[in-house]
């Protein structure tokens, strides 16, 4: 699969006459390859160019035409093949060079995934723009492993909070949400698991039940489940690491038993 370079700072170009560009941002799912809707697979049919990133599952793209451009501009800790600034100038002029830019996200591109951001930038150029929304791995990634983010009796709502801020903090919010009796779901949140622990056991809440999924919905799935006190020595145990979602709250300990989704897949194939 062909990963393209970025060659230039300087990517806005002057387009050709006649070509009325558009964005079609798309949520593309948690991970396993079939948590796509129709409506995003038929986006990416359309697509004249696809900018993707590092936690799309790349099977989607075999829906693409034979003459999409497909561009990987993904992001990972430490490692970006473009900068923020330079997608969506890539956007822009992609969309103006060939027509219908796709730009695929994992999860959903509205929930930590700086859809809107580029669909504010775009707009300025002139471009139509549109969404399809995805299954967010905060929600799907707990519900693989049999873990219902509200049930009676345990938890009435659920915190979504960013372990990373744009400051490379986390989010102050987490303190806010150890002392409520929500479920708290932390995305982008391993770096900071130290710190995590220390705010909740700060709020008495050392035998809180917590789950970690690394990897959740694919074949490489991996998991680890403790409390509070000792879900640290787990993630040493078992090797978890990101991309990985955490969730806080007795939930945890409501887990349901599920039959593999993957062996289900294998019987009915």
């Amino acid at each position: 699969m062909k990963k393209l370079k970025n060659t230039s700072n300087n990517i806005v170009t002057i387009p050709p006459s006649g070509v009325r560009g558009k964005l079609t941002v798309v949520g593309a799912g948690p991970g396993d390859v079939e948590l796509i809707t129709v409506k995003g697979i038929k986006a990416i049919e359309a697509a004249d160019v696809i900018l993707y990133d590092a936690l799309i599952n790349e099977e989607l793209l075999k829906y693409a035409s034979a003459n999409a451009e497909l561009i990987f501009v993904g992001k990972r800790k430490g490692c970006y093949a473009f900068q923020q600034e330079q997608i969506n100038e890539l956007i822009v002029t992609k969309a103006k060079e060939k027509g219908h830019v796709v730009r695929l996200k994992g999860g959903d591109p509205f929930i930590f995934g700086r859809g809107a951001e580029e669909i504010d930038y775009v707009q300025q150029f002139g471009l139509e723009t549109f969404v399809v929304p995805g299954i967010s791995s905060s929600i799907a990634v707990p519900a693989y492993q049999g873990i219902p983010l509200t049930k009676r009796g345990s938890s009435e709502s659920f915190w979504v909070i960013t372990g990373t801020t744009k400051a490379h903090q986390l989010s102050d919010d987490v303190a806010i949400a150890a002392k409520s009796t929500a479920t708290v779901v932390i995305l982008m949140g391993m770096g900071k698991l130290d710190e995590i622990v220390r705010i909740f056991s700060a709020e008495n809440k050392q035998d809180t039940p917590i789950a970690i999924i690394q990897e959740g919905t694919t074949e490489n799935e991996k998991f680890g489940f403790g409390t509070i006190s000792t879900i640290t020595k787990v993630v040493e145990e078992k090797q978890l690491a990101n991309p990985a979602i955490i969730v806080i709250g007795d939930v945890v300990k409501e887990r349901v038993q599920l039959t593999s989704i993957y062996s289900e897949v294998a019987r009915n194939s």
